[in-house]
């Protein structure tokens, strides 16, 4: 404890620079849009009929995904903490795929299969994305739950779904809540999936605001639908901070309980969780099919500029421009996410204050909570008071993927950090060892495939980005995701060839990611 002040020193200035670009450009653009929602326009905004029909569609759309993705996330989750089958490993990684797909891509799945989209495609997409949510964060409680209860309760003569109704599920139910208010959050801030799905007829808040802003020019009702977003994002990260709490305070066995082969009726879950994973492979192998249903064209057609030259760039300047994006706000975002554990870790290894800790990591994911639509829109009302005027400069997208993918990086990294042996440490500063020399030889390596996965990971969000940089991505350098969009919007057969051999090597690159991280056996969902 000698060294606790100095170590309390150098953990606030590790964070003061996370916390520094939070506030430039998280905190401020955000204030920002507060301030614009509240001008004279607001009342007109707020009582107008459509704005509540959109407010209805909004939360109805996410809470019918949210249903979808708990119904179908269960099974999975079930089969993932409590079976040790061949396959395991596949259905792990199968999950993850749809978690981490570009809206891009998962927009056009869905409509290769629902024509022109609709309510039932974009609840049904929705879902799709989220499933892993529901699957990772139930199955990490459910494989520490003891199994004395549930083998007490059917010794009494009670049947297996009695058992799991009043037994397993009451010790479950803060996992499957606190994960259902995620995926509601996630579906409600919903972008590409409403944009390609929605057709013109569908809207959300998301939605909305981005037409609003790019094509009607009203700033004002974006940021006054702005404020109503946030305000429903705040409620659900309340409610799911609480729900939260209540799922860490519960007493669960040390290890997690030895995994079996699956017995009597539990062998109809099992059945239930591979029919969710064919069904969240059907839309992917369906943009696959539907990329060649016309040979190689819409391949052949990457090197152009699309139909009667709808683009400003080629389709392979796109995934350049795509990958020095994400290549720029994977640095980033790891220098930030480290510098942001190395803070969290230290402050918990000294006298801090829990409060303080819970306040800076509180801090640090707030860009989860709003939507990259309203992050995007407050750049362009207020980054012009910078030097050189950012709205206009290349690394402005890479600084808003990073905003975005800093969260992941952090929540990533930041258990396997909490976890290292204090022992350990001490040991080597026992043995003369300063306290950086403590962090290169103990921590960096014991957290080195978190490192790599969180790398990975944070890639594969950030190629995929399409909120925020459809906002800010100049026709000049427009990324993959931004040109498959635009693509979609414009007519022409061989935009739509274009826009579908796209989006599957996108797809291709990101599956290549998550089958790589899940041979390090990382995860990352659940830990949010």
């Amino acid at each position: 404890m000698a060294h606790g002040r100095p170590g309390l020193t150098g953990a606030l200035a590790a964070a003061a620079l996370p916390l520094g670009f939070l506030a430039v450009f998280f905190l401020w653009p955000v204030v920002a849009i507060v301030r614009l929602g509240l001008g004279p326009g607001v009342g007109a905004v707020l009582s107008s009929s459509d704005t509540w029909s959109l407010v209805g569609f909004t939360l109805g759309q996410a809470a019918a995904a949210t249903a979808v993705a708990v119904a179908a996330g269960l099974p999975v989750a079930f089969l993932l903490a409590r079976t040790s089958l061949w396959g395991n490993g596949f259905v792990r990684a199968a999950v993850m795929v749809p978690f981490v797909l570009p809206t891009v891509v998962v927009g056009l799945a869905f409509r290769s299969l629902f024509g022109d989209g609709g309510p039932l495609a974009i609840i049904l997409a929705n879902a799709f994305f989220n499933v892993a949510v529901v699957a990772r964060t139930v199955s990490a409680l459910w494989s520490h739950v003891d199994r004395r209860a549930e083998d007490a309760a059917r010794s009494l003569g009670a049947s297996r779904w009695r058992t799991f109704l009043f037994v397993t599920l009451p010790v479950l139910r803060p996992a499957i809540s606190s994960s259902a208010a995620v995926v509601f959050l996630f579906c409600a801030t919903s972008f590409g999936v409403v944009l390609l799905l929605g057709g013109g007829e569908y809207a959300t808040l998301e939605t909305e605001i981005y037409l609003r802003t790019v094509q009607l020019f009203d700033l004002t009702g974006a940021a006054a639908l702005s404020l109503l977003q946030l305000a429903s994002v705040v409620a659900v990260l309340v409610i799911g901070a609480v729900l939260r709490r209540r799922s860490t305070a519960l007493r669960l066995r040390g290890r997690a309980d030895t995994a079996r082969r699956p017995v009597g009726g539990e062998w109809g879950v099992v059945a239930a969780a591979y029919a969710v994973v064919v069904a969240l492979m059907v839309p992917i192998a369906s943009l696959v099919a539907k990329s060649f249903e016309s040979g190689l064209d819409g391949y052949r057609a990457i090197g152009g500029t699309g139909f009667r030259g709808s683009l400003q760039v080629t389709g392979w300047e796109a995934v350049l421009n795509s990958l020095r994006a994400a290549t720029d706000a994977t640095m980033l975002a790891l220098v930030l996410g480290v510098l942001s554990c190395v803070a969290l870790v230290t402050l918990g290894r000294t006298r801090a204050r829990p409060s303080l800790i819970e306040t800076i990591d509180t801090a640090l994911m707030l860009p989860l909570g709003v939507s990259a639509v309203t992050v995007g829109f407050g750049y362009l009302i207020t980054l012009d008071a910078l030097p050189g005027d950012l709205r206009t400069s290349p690394l402005l997208v890479p600084l808003a993927q990073a905003l975005v993918v800093t969260p992941l990086v952090i929540r990533t990294l930041l258990p396997v950090l909490r976890s290292v042996d204090t022992r350990l440490r001490q040991a080597a500063a026992t043995l003369g060892a300063q306290p950086w020399r403590v962090w290169r030889e103990v921590d960096v390596p014991l957290s080195a495939r978190s490192f790599v996965a969180a790398t990975a990971f944070a890639y594969a969000v950030a190629l995929g980005e399409f909120g925020a940089t459809s906002f800010l991505a100049r026709p000049e350098s427009a990324t993959l995701p931004v040109v498959i969009g635009r693509l979609v919007a414009r007519p022409g057969e061989l935009n739509n060839q274009l826009a579908y051999a796209s989006c599957t090597l996108l797809m291709l690159v990101t599956v290549a990611i998550v089958v790589a991280v899940d041979r390090l056996r990382v995860g990352t969902v659940g830990e949010f």
